[in-house]
């Protein structure tokens, strides 16, 4: 069996989430390469959640929509996912809580007294969960000792009555096929928030703030827990404004920080933006898209706020942003963005989705390249301190409070090489020009990095460009179809010269976005290139493989 795909569901509040992860933990040591996905409604209990455990010999960033197996922990999961069924997939369920209707004839039903077991073992109803993993792993010939380390590593103190009622849904069960083991070293699995948290601390970061908002706010939760290990300050404010002012300060005195938000966050960060660019004072910001506009699908996902990121604060001034792709990406870019933001003075800002952030990913750290040192101007204390000394590059040298040699006066009004504000019309435009001219010399660093990846046929004539959390399912669309893909990583400054050359042959441009006005399309357009036709989703979902691939197909027929 090259690859399965299997979905889990129930109500909110039956660990939905940690039995996906779990489910291929289990997998992940058999040598499988993993992809989960999660879906679920804003609310705390109620409502229908499931996960989509994809695991396939290859690396993989995408879910499929046809499943091999279906765990139903209510009939809401049997009712809205009968149709997802292959031919021959396995279905575990209670037929006391969960009546499936009519299966097809083909499918392999597995009727598991989850609600007894549970009884007798004196468990809660959130165990269901284990039972039906259980069950799952003795239908496709997992061995025990393959799962008992799992569910020991993700259940901690509580992996004592788990285990016991996995085990009892593992002896209820009969075996059906194998899951064969691989010839391959597991690898670790992590979902793109937390390998963007750590990228980060790779880069340096020493403050985090936050103020919780969907899809980021599991990177708060990720950089208290390892704090302490890594010497991190990681603050809660009271809000989004609060949260882009103290990061600022923290960069005035030295410590590189990072925030992390969404769209309604970031509106209320815009100000503090420009304070950003104005003062010379660099920052990170991890923007988690969601779907708007206002409140949106607040747990669901889009490509919508490029557009938004590009043009945000009044005024003109630099800015580096970055789209990952996936996992190994996330942690690569995370990292490169606190480098460019500390070598340039200015804010950095990393486009990720709930897509990427939350779905969990089999971290290949051989993929991530080491990128060169690109660290901050530190002053020489040859001369007398200016904080914004003019140069070549429009970058001035740094010099950090408490320092008895240096006033370190920074100011959100348009001033000196002092600091000292001004409204001098010749010493204005002058001061404007040197905080602009850091652009040029960001794109000339940008040529010397991979900052458009290639896919797929490198000959074809037809190209599918996309961008973020689309690369998974746009690599696979493009393999099953023999096309190109083009993803440009770096989308300001724009790596021109390089997606160019990217493009050199091309006949058919395809974009695949999710958003409903083609943004990457539209920012394209304003360096010269143009597209010739768009696949758009803008419901909150991510494509599915399948999906994707016949909508290319009739695009290029």
């Amino acid at each position: 069996m090259d690859e399965i795909s299997v979905l889990i569901g129930g109500r909110a509040g039956f660990g939905i989430d940690r039995a996906g992860i779990v489910l291929a933990g289990i997998m992940g040591r058999l040598g499988y390469r993993l992809f989960v996905y999660r879906d679920y409604p804003s609310i705390i209990r109620g409502g229908h959640t499931f996960s989509i455990i994809r695991a396939s010999k290859d690396k993989i960033a995408a879910h499929k929509d046809r499943i091999d197996a279906l765990m139903a922990l209510d009939s809401e999961t049997l009712k809205a996912h009968k149709s997802r069924l292959k031919e021959g997939a396995v279905v575990i369920y209670d037929p006391e809580s969960a009546d499936p209707g009519p299966l097809p004839d083909s499918c392999r039903p597995v009727k598991l007294p989850v609600g007894a077991i549970l009884k007798e073992e004196k468990a809660g109803e959130v165990m269901r969960n284990a039972c039906v993993i259980g069950a799952f792993c003795k239908a496709f010939g997992i061995d025990w000792g393959v799962v008992e380390p799992v569910f020991r590593k993700n259940f901690g103190d509580e992996a004592g009555i788990n285990l016991k009622v996995a085990k009892r849904g593992y002896d209820a069960a009969e075996s059906i096929t194998v899951l064969e083991l691989l010839d391959k070293d597991p690898l670790p699995l992590f979902t793109g928030n937390e390998t963007t948290a750590l990228g980060l601390i790779r880069g340096g970061l020493k403050a985090y703030i936050s103020y919780p908002m969907t899809p980021t706010s599991p990177i708060l939760h990720y950089m208290a827990k390892l704090a302490g290990e890594f010497g991190l300050k990681v603050v809660h404010p009271e809000s989004e404004i609060a949260v882009m002012l103290m990061a600022l300060g923290m960069s005035y005195c030295g410590q590189r920080a990072a925030v992390g938000t969404s769209g309604g966050g970031f509106c209320l960060m815009t100000e503090g933006l420009s304070l950003s660019g104005m003062a010379e004072v660099p920052v990170v910001i991890v923007l988690g898209q969601r779907p708007g506009p206002s409140t949106g699908l607040p747990t669901y996902s889009c490509q919508t706020e490029l557009a938004f990121a590009a043009s945000a604060g009044q005024g003109e001034f630099s800015r580096f942003i970055a789209a990952p792709g996936d996992a190994e990406e996330a942690y690569g870019l995370a990292r490169m963005a606190l480098d460019v933001s500390w070598k340039y003075q200015i804010p950095s800002i990393i486009l990720t989705d709930k897509t990427l952030g939350e779905s969990a990913y089999s971290f290949d750290s051989d993929l991530i390249p080491e990128p060169e040192e690109r660290g901050e101007v530190i002053w020489d204390r040859v001369e007398p301190y200016k904080r914004y000394g003019d140069s070549d590059t429009g970058v001035s040298s740094l010099a950090f409070p408490p320092d008895k040699d240096a006033v370190v006066k920074v100011n959100s009004y348009e001033h000196d090489e002092y600091g000292i504000t001004t409204e001098d019309a010749a010493l204005a435009g002058k001061m404007q020009e040197k905080r602009l001219r850091k652009d040029k010399y960001l794109g000339i660093d940008l040529e010397y990095l991979d900052c458009v990846k290639v896919y797929g046929d490198r000959n074809s004539d037809t190209i599918l460009l996309c961008w973020g959390s689309n690369k998974g399912v746009c690599v696979e669309a493009a393999d099953e179809l023999g096309l190109k893909v083009v993803q440009p990583l770096c989308l300001l400054p724009f790596p021109a010269k390089q997606f160019g050359r990217a493009l050199a042959g091309a006949k058919k441009i395809i974009a695949v976005e999710s958003n409903a006005t083609a943004q990457l399309a539209a920012h394209i357009k304003s360096y010269g290139f143009e597209v010739d036709e768009t696949i758009l989703k803008y419901d909150g979902r991510p494509f599915g493989v399948e999906e994707l691939t016949e909508l290319v197909r009739k695009a290029v027929s």
